[in-house]
């Protein structure tokens, strides 16, 4: 049976109470009407078998024990695999005892996925699967992997609901936009990029999602003359004329992470002639900002400087200072990282134990350049 409902603001206010003296009040983060947490689970890598199904469903429970309501997916992460596992994992999760409003669940669209397991014929596939259907044509799909027409989305978040078998998603994203930007001209991507926000609230409409945003890889950190480059304003301002002024484009998720710091470090939005970070920039504009890459796929586990282990002393490992360092950006609400063993899952939420680091000490990091 489908889970109904939603993250509420009384659900997530339950979740957070059942953590009074076990994590800092910092560690949940009010946005969105919500209360989320500050370290949420990603579900992107792995291999497409049963046994890594299993390891992130077991995952998911876990970390939901340790103070995670923010879970974060993909339709195409893992072949739809890793959306299935979550469905798997949020019933054992309500049999536990937790709720349905008690979660914000995310997950993405706008990748081509596969079914399971790579087709012996990709063509073919795409083919069967969603041109003989009247669900996009070949000439839909830009640069062999992506398409973001209303038909074609409003197919894959109904195979993303029966996948996670939820009636409602807390937030969807559009993923990865900027994948279209280097094979199709500026005015016709911001056509196509209102006709995807015209269908996503009418998702909101119909009851299938709470809200929508973008998540990105390049886009918002790149420099506005990059080809793939996408500017908060122009997008906020297409979601507003697909759904008014009180339009349901409400988050935005990129990388972030002690490698790739352009989220705080580069200026490259503009605002009422103002130059402001990404961050800055969705602040102004009432934007949520969740942070994937948070550890870079494993990368900032080990042999951080000392600098970083000087800065994050209250903590163990590299994997948990690189952690905070997301986390006690300001500006953003959940840190995102990929756990698919319960060690990682214990090791990395033993960082919600103490808060996010003050501007004071974190800011020592960013001692003598721009970013202070």
């Amino acid at each position: 049976m489908k889970q109904i409902g939603w993250a509420t603001p009384e659900g997530t206010e339950r979740y957070r109470q059942r953590f009074t003296g076990k994590v800092p009040a910092a560690h949940f983060q009010h946005a969105l009407g919500l209360w989320l947490s500050s370290i949420g689970i990603g579900t992107y890598l792995g291999n497409h078998d049963a046994e890594t199904d299993e390891l992130y469903r077991a995952a998911a429970v876990r970390a939901t024990e340790l103070g995670c309501n923010v879970i974060d997916s993909a339709i195409n992460y893992r072949f739809q695999r890793s959306e299935r596992a979550i469905g798997a994992a949020l019933k054992e999760i309500t049999a536990k005892g937790f709720t349905r409003e008690e979660m914000v669940v995310a997950t993405k669209g706008g990748f081509i996925p596969f079914d399971g397991a790579p087709p012996k014929d990709i063509r073919t596939y795409f083919e069967e699967t969603f041109v003989k259907k009247g669900i996009a044509s070949f000439s839909d799909v830009i640069a062999g992997c992506h398409c973001m027409t209303p038909r074609y989305l409003a197919n894959q978040l109904d195979c993303s609901l029966q996948n996670l078998d939820l009636h409602c998603i807390d937030i969807y994203y559009l993923h990865n936009p900027e994948t279209q930007l280097g094979k199709i001209s500026r005015d016709e991507f911001n056509q196509r990029l209102l006709a995807a926000f015209e269908s996503l609230e009418g998702a909101v409409a119909a009851g299938k999602i709470r809200m929508y945003g973008t998540a990105t890889w390049n886009g918002y950190r790149n420099d506005p003359q990059s080809k793939d480059y996408l500017s908060l304003a122009e997008v906020v301002a297409l979601a507003a004329a697909a759904g008014g002024k009180d339009h349901h484009f409400k988050v935005i998720q990129l990388p972030l992470n002690l490698g790739m710091t352009e989220a705080i470090s580069l200026s490259n939005q503009e605002i009422d002639g103002k130059k402001l970070t990404i961050l800055e920039a969705a602040q102004a504009l009432g934007v949520t900002v969740m942070c994937s890459a948070a550890i870079l796929q494993g990368q900032l586990t080990h042999d951080l400087p000392s600098m970083i282990t000087d800065t994050f002393c209250d903590l163990e490992t590299d994997g948990q200072r690189a952690l905070q360092f997301v986390r006690s950006t300001p500006g953003v609400t959940t840190a995102l990282v990929g756990m698919k063993q319960i060690q990682h899952v214990e090791e990395n939420l033993t960082t919600a134990q103490i808060p996010p680091a003050p501007w004071d000490q974190y800011s020592k990091l960013f001692e003598g350049s721009e970013a202070t």
